[in-house]
């Protein structure tokens, strides 16, 4: 895959539009609690600068739903932008309303325009060519450094590729990372390659698992998912979340893994409690020993010194989903304990998935992750094999060769 890139542009001292990914998380105050997507793009509004272009940054922020609300205003990432870039960022008071406008077309080289919200244009998320049409007479070149969006067909992000031509428009550093990882990953990884996938649901990365088993050595499954590969087993699973209807879907995979001679590993041992609480009494069991009214919440001892056993020699591993409720505490020491053991590995580390990025970051080894990806849903279908809209407007085709 080859993309269109920044560097082949030549856009010193021009305005560009650059689509980041600021969707950041809150607290109850209105206070950014991680701040790992806004430092991941500055690098591409760096190199911008160092170009004296004029910067307008576009942007959503959770789902406002076309109109404006003031709990998902871009003003938190304006203030911290602005920290972290050491100069000032003007947050417009609309999106392409009269004010950003008249921001857009007075904005001096050097300086940033920040648009509020995208979504809280209707015709953002529903691809609309007019909005993208506006959002395009704002700059002469276009950069889409938002990974985290790329699989969506927005405005923002594909219609307004369409107003661009192929010298004009190129993705951002930050998307060039997202591609050369998980395109290399999914092409020509170093083995033995790891996949380990966890979550609570199998029907949420089914395709994922189907599209990575030709390509893995060893596939590691863990977190809720894990439940309906035991009952479709036919072992007892308790109280645990089962998807009934994928018992079927869960048995082919495992004959596939067998048949393509992939070592597919399940947890051996589990953490169970009557109830989801903080308060609630545990029990350390085998997986053949799951009470009938228990819920099974994290994975055992065992399983994860089984599971750093089968790290051991791999080259790659790719990493999507927790391995158990880690946002509890006393529920979280399966998923860090692995999150260690992935750490101590010397393969290349890839990190998938906002839940995945939280939980190395909380266990204190984000630092010694190869590459913690911006997107969650983006880089599952990137796994599942599907083409991104964001992306498929930057590729070079043979005939623009």
């Amino acid at each position: 895959m080859r993309l269109l890139t920044i560097k082949d542009l030549e856009l010193a001292g021009k305005k560009v539009f650059i689509r980041c990914d600021f969707n950041v998380p809150l607290d109850e105050f209105g206070n950014i609690t991680d701040d790992r997507r806004i430092r991941a793009a500055l690098q591409t509004i760096r190199y911008c600068l160092d170009h004296e272009c004029s910067i307008v940054l576009a942007s959503h922020m959770g789902r406002p739903k076309g109109q404006f609300n003031e709990k998902y205003s871009l003003k938190p990432v304006a203030k911290r932008l602005q920290a972290l870039l050491h100069q000032d960022v003007t947050l417009a008071k609309d999106v392409v309303g009269p004010d950003a406008m008249s921001k857009a077309k007075e904005l001096k080289n050097g300086e940033i325009l920040l648009l509020e919200n995208v979504r809280f244009e209707p015709g953002e998320t529903k691809n609309d060519p007019e909005l993208a049409k506006k959002f395009a007479s704002m700059a002469e070149f276009y950069v889409n450094d938002a990974f985290g969006v790329s699989h969506r067909a927005h405005a923002s992000v594909e219609a307004i590729t369409h107003y661009y031509d192929n010298h004009h428009k190129g993705a951002g550093f930050l998307l060039q990372k997202e591609i050369k990882y998980f395109h290399k990953l999914l092409k020509n990884p170093t083995r033995p390659f790891m996949a380990i996938v966890g979550g609570s649901k199998v029907s949420g990365k089914l395709e994922a698992l189907i599209n990575l088993l030709p390509k893995v050595d060893k596939m590691v499954i863990g977190g809720a998912m894990a439940f309906t590969f035991l009952k479709a087993n036919g072992l007892e699973v308790g109280k645990s979340l089962v998807e009934e209807d994928l018992l079927d879907d869960a048995n082919h995979i495992v004959q596939e893994a067998k048949r393509l001679g992939v070592k597919f590993y399940l947890p051996v041992d589990f953490v169970v409690a009557p109830e989801f609480k903080e308060d609630a009494p545990v029990k350390y069991v085998t997986y053949q020993e799951i009470p009938k009214d228990w819920i099974g919440l994290d994975i055992g001892l065992a399983s994860t010194r089984l599971f750093r056993e089968a790290l051991s020699d791999c080259q790659t591993i790719l990493w999507n989903g927790p391995m158990g409720v880690f946002e509890m505490d006393k529920f979280a020491r399966g998923s860090f304990k692995l999150a260690n053991y992935v750490a101590e590995s010397y393969a290349t580390k890839i990190v998938g998935g906002g839940d995945t990025a939280d939980l190395v970051q909380r266990a204190g080894v984000d630092d010694e992750m190869t590459f913690i990806s911006t997107g969650g849903g983006a880089s599952l279908e990137l796994l599942e094999g599907k083409t991104l809209p964001g992306i498929a407007a930057l590729e070079i085709k043979d005939e623009d060769a």
